[in-house]
């Protein structure tokens, strides 16, 4: 989804429909009842692509936060997380990618974590499928997550649902990461970090705005564009949708940007995007349309079907 955006957006605070906070690890409170068995850990700070192992259901581990007791098996502490990554997630794809496609682990899991409050879910329009149901973290979810030091170093985590056509194109960039977390993945990538466009957002138009009257020379952008790894195009900083960082075979670290198109792209921001050097996905359905839109712009560069 090509989302604009302006260095005046920093002074304007965000809709109540796109609650946000970023985690930052905290000393870990003696909250935990329990100490959990080595089997129970959540999975390490690998690619949460990584799908839970399958196995019995585990006991619950006994949890304080805040005054209120929650009861969380380890695979539930992991999909919280990778809800939380994206803001949105289909309940669908937790089950094929996270859970192995295995229904019976799932569905006791999410029952728990919506019945506790830490998880809320919604049934969200879809072009394609009619509707999805999707899942956020709540307020408490993502503080629990944040206060026990679940999200991992520097991932940002974020609770609440945007509005219906964003919070679809959220879940559906939880696609877009699984396809390329295995391309990642085959040449032994690993420790990868999702980067929303909103993280992206915020740390390009802070250090615009640092610069004052000054953040509208092209040099200017062209510095604080490459800083964060980004280039300018016209005058602006493209933002992708999704930026997944990694540490290479090599131990280097790496980093993809992702963009989502649909057929609703104007051939410009196509190109914008295109030129910033993107990888650029798209649903099946929309893919030969969206070729056709580079050919007419004589640009040259590949749609990866999701």
């Amino acid at each position: 989804m090509a989302r604009g955006y302006e260095p005046e957006e920093l002074t304007r605070g965000r809709e109540s429909s796109q609650s946000v906070e970023r985690t930052t690890p905290q000393a870990p409170p003696a909250s935990v009842l329990r100490e959990r068995t080595p089997e129970e850990r959540l999975p390490g700070s690998g690619s949460q692509a990584d799908a839970l192992p399958g196995r019995s259901l585990e006991n619950r581990t006994i949890y304080e936060v805040r005054s209120r007791t929650y009861r969380l098996r380890s695979s539930e502490i992991a999909t919280m997380v990778e809800i939380g990554k994206f803001r949105a997630v289909a309940v669908e794809d937790l089950r094929d990618f996270l859970y192995q496609s295995d229904r019976s682990r799932l569905k006791p899991d999410v029952e728990n974590l919506i019945r506790q409050g830490l998880v809320q879910m919604k049934s969200v329009p879809h072009e394609e499928e009619g509707s999805r149901q999707l899942v956020a973290l709540t307020k408490p979810g993502y503080r629990l997550l944040q206060e026990l030091r679940f999200g991992g170093q520097d991932q940002a985590l974020y609770f609440g649902f945007a509005k219906p056509r964003e919070a679809d194109h959220d879940a559906t960039l939880y696609r877009l990461y699984q396809k390329a977390a295995h391309k990642i993945g085959r040449p032994g990538g690993r420790n990868l970090r999702v980067v929303l466009d909103y993280e992206l957002k915020k740390r390009v138009y802070h250090d615009l705005a640092k610069l004052g009257p000054q953040r509208n020379l092209p040099e200017s952008r062209r510095n604080v564009a490459e800083r964060h790894g980004l280039q300018v195009v016209r005058g602006k900083i493209p933002l992708p949708d999704l930026r997944i960082e990694y540490d290479g075979p090599d131990g280097e670290r790496g980093r993809v940007d992702l963009e989502l198109a649909t057929s609703h792209y104007r051939g410009r921001n196509l190109a914008e995007k295109v030129k910033a050097g993107f990888s650029i996905y798209a649903q099946a359905n929309d893919v030969a349309h969206l070729r056709r839109v580079l050919d007419q712009r004589e640009l040259t560069a590949e749609i990866l079907s999701l």
